[in-house]
């Protein structure tokens, strides 16, 4: 019973870890249209920054890896600095990958630069300990709370689905707002975007930086769990198991992406590591990755848009300025005016609303009535 509730409370933490991930790309990608094939390098660069300030002097007991900075900060440091260094990375790619061109050259961009900076780690002892990587990172926290490993492996999961409620409520806040329709504007029609005097390069070089402020938290947080990194542990390969858990749950729905993120890292990656041995060493992490190419593919051809879809929104345009949204498809216009002011309310709180007789207006008062206008 020991070792199962240790494997499920690593489970835990991986899940949290996961969804953070996930929320990051889900903002680029689901909101903003923007195909980040270097994720993983953003969560990289957030697991080696609260490494090496962690780590203390590359002296001493650490003489056997050299790597930059060697501080030695008190927790929770390390993870603010992992998530300013996400962001960081992402506005310097961002200044030149988002630039307005053609969506297939910026996801080659992003692949590119993924694949350069894995090398670069790699050959550079200097900068992390090359492709030795880093090891012996203290777990926060521990010698402090002075308790046995498996309460502790609970302790720190609790600490991560705690950062995952915080981080969901703000991306949702988000992206219920004004600035989340402008995302949704220039995700679907960017001409039309621009002409009501929409910016999509900054609106996707601010969501490029959120999402790699997360996804470096995410990478603090990895590390500081399983104490070692190198470059093994970041192969553009990991970005797409995310990439399939956005694809599967629901591109655009901070919900659905929940639900892929069980579904895909969790349950289905999972799984094969409980078949009996059999075939050549090393069939069984190859089936992983058949697995992960299949749902792939699968929820492209049958759910494209993710077991969840995305809640489509219709514009409803009042004295508040609300927006409603039920479950059918925005037209042109109406995602047009999705970029106006007001939060989203449920289409049923909304109908009961307008529903209400409107007060009686005189002539002079006509003209500043609020009208409804419902377009799809």
């Amino acid at each position: 019973m020991g070792a199962f509730t240790y494997y499920i409370s690593t489970l835990v933490v991986y899940f949290g870890i996961d969804l953070l991930s996930a929320w990051s790309l889900n903002l680029q990608y689901g909101y903003a249209g923007v195909i980040n094939f270097s994720f993983i390098i953003f969560q990289a660069i957030g697991a080696y920054i609260a490494s090496t300030v962690v780590l203390g002097p590359d002296t001493g007991i650490n003489a056997y890896q050299t790597y930059l900075f060697g501080a030695n900060l008190p927790w929770p440091v390390p993870l603010i600095l992992a998530a300013l260094a996400g962001a960081a990375l992402s506005a310097v790619i961002g200044v030149f990958a988002l630039r307005r061109i053609r969506r297939d050259y910026q996801a080659a961009v992003m692949l590119i630069v993924s694949l350069i900076a894995l090398q670069v780690v790699s050959a550079d002892v200097h900068l992390f300990n090359g492709s030795n990587g880093l090891t012996g990172i203290p777990k926060p926290l521990e010698g402090a709370l002075n308790v046995s490993l498996a309460s502790y492996q609970w302790i720190y999961a609790a600490f991560v689905l705690a950062i995952c409620a915080v981080v969901y409520v703000i991306v949702q806040k988000l992206c219920r707002s004004s600035w989340g329709r402008s995302l949704r504007a220039i995700r679907d029609q960017e001409d039309a975007a621009i002409s009501i005097g929409l910016n999509p390069t900054l609106l996707r070089l601010e969501v490029f930086i959120l999402g790699g402020a997360i996804a470096g938290l995410s990478g603090g947080l990895l590390v500081e769990f399983i104490g070692a990194w190198s470059p093994g542990a970041w192969g553009y390969a990991e970005t797409f198991v995310i990439f399939t858990a956005v694809l599967v749950g629901g591109v655009g729905n901070n919900r659905g992406v929940i639900l892929g993120i069980f579904l895909v890292p969790i349950l289905f990656l999972e799984l094969p590591r409980f078949l009996p041995a059999f075939g050549y060493p090393g069939l069984i992490d190859a089936i992983e990755w058949m697995v992960i190419g299949a749902l792939w593919m699968l929820g492209l051809l049958v759910r494209p848009r993710g077991l969840i879809p995305e809640r489509r929104f219709v514009a409803v345009r009042g004295g508040s300025g609300a927006i409603a949204f039920d479950g059918a498809a925005p037209g042109f216009f109406g995602r047009l005016l999705m970029v106006g002011r007001g939060d989203g309310v449920p289409m049923r709180r909304r109908a009961a609303t307008v529903a209400q007789p409107a007060p009686p207006a005189d002539k002079a008062t006509a003209g500043s009535a609020s009208e409804r206008t419902e377009l799809s």
